[in-house]
C-alpha cells in the first residue's frame, strides 16, 4: 500500500514537471495560484506619489494579487535593478512609473525575452520599439499643460502689458515635466504678452519648490506676475517663499499648479492658490484589472487615458469633502 502511494506521488510529480517544462499554463497545476505583479515606484516625493502608492497597494490586496513593490527613491538605476529582479523572480506582469523617459531599451528587451508583459503607469518611456511595453495608462500631461495655459489666457483676457511668468519644472527628463512645459507653451505662445522670464526644475518636491522660488524672487522681485508650477507640492513650497518675501500668493502673484491633491485644495480655500489642474493618482484598480486581463489572454489598448478636471479656487471649498487624495 505504501509503495503504491509513493509511486502515485512520483507519477504526479513527474506530470507536474513535464507540464512546466512544456510551458503549459501554471493554472493547469494550481488553479488557486495568485497572479504576481512586480511594481517599481518612483519614490515618495509628493502627496500625489504617496496617494498613488496607497492606491496600488490597496487595489492589489482587494484583487487578491501578490504585489512585489519596490521604491526607486527617484533614481533610474534603482528602477532598472528592480525590473531585473522582477524578471529573475519570473513575476507574471511588470508595471512601473519611469523616473525619466529615456534609457529603458535594454531592460525592457530583457523583460520581453522573458515573455513578461510590461505596463507603464503614470509616465511614458521614449523607446524606438513600442512593442517593448503592452500599454501606458495615466494622464495626458500635454493636455494638463494646455489646460493650465488656457486658464491663464482666460484669466488675463482684456489686460494690457506683459504677463511675466516664472516656471517651476518637474524632474528633468521626466515625461510630466517635458509635456506640461510643452502643452503650456503651446497655448501661451499665441500671444506675445506672455513671457516666461525664469524656468528651473524644483524636482517635484516642496522643499526644492520653495528654494527655487526664493531664487526667482531675489532675481526678479515684483516683476513676477504668474507662477506656473508643474505640481502642487512645488507650488505649496513656493507659496511659503512668496509669503516670506512679504507678498500675497494668489493676489500679488497668480499661482497655477497641477495634480489636485488635498494640500492644493487647502491652499485654494485659504486664498493662496488660484487653480489646480487635476492629475489623478488613483490608478490602482485600473492597473489590477489590466494585469488580470493580460493574464487571461486579453488584448489591452496601447493607451489608457485617465479622465480629469480643472479646479479654480472658487470651487475648492465645495469640492474638498469629496477629494480622495
Amino acid at each position: 500500500m505504501m509503495n503504491s502511494r509513493l509511486n502515485r506521488r512520483h507519477v504526479l510529480s513527474a506530470l507536474g514537471a513535464a507540464t512546466l517544462s512544456a510551458g503549459l499554463p501554471l493554472g493547469a497545476l494550481a488553479a488557486d495560484k495568485k497572479l504576481v505583479l512586480g511594481f517599481s515606484q518612483i519614490g515618495a516625493e509628493s502627496e500625489w506619489r504617496t496617494a498613488n502608492t496607497e492606491s496600488i497597494k490597496a487595489a492589489a490586496a482587494a484583487a487578491g494579487i501578490e504585489l512585489k513593490f519596490s521604491d526607486a527613491q527617484q533614481k533610474q538605476e534603482n528602477q532598472i535593478k528592480a525590473l531585473r529582479s522582477f524578471i529573475a523572480q519570473k513575476v507574471d506582469v511588470i508595471a512601473f512609473s519611469p523616473v525619466v523617459e529615456s534609457g529603458w531599451e535594454t531592460v525592457l528587451r530583457e523583460a520581453k525575452a522573458a515573455k513578461i508583459p510590461v505596463i507603464l503607469t503614470d509616465r511614458a518611456v521614449n523607446v524606438k520599439d513600442d512593442s517593448l511595453y503592452v500599454t501606458f495608462m495615466g494622464s495626458d500631461f500635454l493636455e494638463e499643460g494646455r489646460k493650465a495655459g488656457r486658464w491663464l489666457v482666460e484669466k488675463t483676457k482684456g489686460s494690457t502689458g506683459d504677463v511675466n511668468i516664472v516656471e517651476l519644472q518637474g524632474t528633468v527628463g521626466s515625461a510630466p515635466a517635458i509635456d506640461r512645459k510643452k502643452g503650456f507653451e503651446e497655448i501661451i505662445k499665441a500671444d506675445p504678452k506672455f513671457k516666461v522670464i525664469r524656468s528651473q526644475t524644483g524636482d517635484f518636491t516642496r522643499a526644492k519648490g520653495k528654494e527655487v522660488m526664493e531664487a526667482f524672487l531675489k532675481a526678479e522681485g515684483k516683476k513676477i506676475n504668474v507662477l506656473y508650477a508643474h505640481n502642487d507640492d512645488m507650488a505649496i513650497g513656493a507659496i511659503q517663499a512668496i509669503e516670506e518675501a512679504g507678498l500675497k500668493p494668489a493676489k500679488d502673484i497668480t499661482i497655477i499648479s497641477i495634480d489636485g491633491v488635498k494640500g492644493a485644495f487647502e491652499a485654494m480655500i485659504a486664498g493662496k492658490l488660484n487653480v489646480s489642474v487635476e492629475c489623478s493618482p488613483l490608478l490602482g484598480p485600473q492597473l489590477m484589472q489590466a494585469a488580470q486581463d493580460l493574464k487571461a489572454g486579453k488584448t489591452l489598448p496601447k493607451r489608457i487615458v485617465t479622465q480629469e478636471s480643472i479646479f479654480p479656487m472658487e470651487v475648492a471649498a465645495k469640492e474638498f469633502p469629496s477629494r480622495k487624495y
